[in-house]
């Protein structure tokens, strides 16, 4: 038995495409799938009428990925949960390989699958823990974007050490898709719901070497992210709240005689924060100026 959590946010386009293919992969594996939509406007009721199967809940607002999560997993009983966003697509035999590798391996508490692009270029799930370096080498930083081979972005996204099929420890794997064994999470404690969105896998899996249990890249197990399928929705909320969680992650793991540097960080993401935003408004500009070209 496996129980299935997917927190949705006005992405019913992509949830029913997910569904269909979870339905479609589980070869006879009995699951149940709980949906949690956080005050969605469209859609939803027409994907619970095409998949009468889920357990829907519908939350009257937004309340963040970590809270939605924590109230599906209290009403799942299964030994192992995977947690799934909606702009996934599982790929033939994903279930069958990610279960056995987990039940076979018992110092196992979270495991994540090779995830690719609609390109088929492997996305950098599997990370080691942030530094202050990640802010600026990260997975979608604009320097890694530029220079997507450079040694620190390297050393920062584990992926690219991987070759596509032994299974690997890491710091932590990207919430887009994990398995987690009940009894691991039980005994570290459910999500973090300081976190709204952002970093709150990190956390996570951080808790989870903690007590002592391993965090896997498993590359064997296959699907396809379109990555932001909800954040697209309130572009600038996303960029706040990235930030936000940025700083709790930083302030809750560092060290006692360091936070005299809190100051200091703060100043530094709010000026990330800005940029970004000047750069989202001004590709915003651009597009609809474009627009306007194409009507004249």
């Amino acid at each position: 038995m496996l129980d299935i959590i997917i927190v949705n946010y006005e992405s019913s386009g992509f949830l029913s495409q997910c569904l269909r293919s979870v339905y479609d992969s589980t070869n006879g594996i009995p699951i149940n799938v709980f949906v949690q939509d956080n005050g969605s406007k469209n859609g939803i009721d027409h994907v619970s009428e095409s998949f009468p199967r889920i357990n829907l809940t519908k939350n009257d607002y937004n309340m963040g990925f970590a809270k939605a999560i924590n109230r599906a997993l209290a009403k799942t009983s299964a030994p192992y949960i995977l947690l799934l966003n909606p702009d996934t697509i599982i790929q033939d035999g994903f279930f069958e390989k990610i279960l056995r590798y987990i039940e076979n391996n018992e110092d196992v508490g979270i495991i994540g699958p090779k995830i690719l692009n609609l390109d088929g270029t492997v996305q950098g799930s599997a990370r080691n823990f942030p530094t202050p370096l990640t802010a600026l080498f990260g997975r979608a930083s604009l320097l890694t974007r530029f220079f997507p081979n450079n040694r620190i972005t390297r050393a920062n996204i584990l992926t690219t050490r991987s070759d596509g099929i032994t299974p690997m420890e890491v710091d932590w794997i990207a919430g887009a898709c994990i398995l987690l064994r009940r009894s691991a999470l039980e005994e570290v404690g459910y999500f973090d719901e300081r976190f709204f969105i952002y970093w709150e896998d990190a956390d996570l899996c951080r808790r989870m070497w903690q007590k002592g249990w391993k965090v896997v890249y498993f590359p064997q197990a296959t699907i396809y992210h379109y990555v932001g399928g909800s954040t697209r929705i309130r572009p600038i909320r996303s960029i706040l709240e990235f930030h936000k969680s940025v700083y709790r992650i930083f302030n809750k793991y560092n060290n006692p005689h360091l936070r005299f540097l809190n100051p200091f960080v703060l100043v530094a993401l709010a000026l990330r924060f800005t940029l970004l935003i000047i750069i989202n408004r001004l590709g915003a500009l651009s597009i609809k100026l474009q627009s306007l070209k194409k009507v004249k």
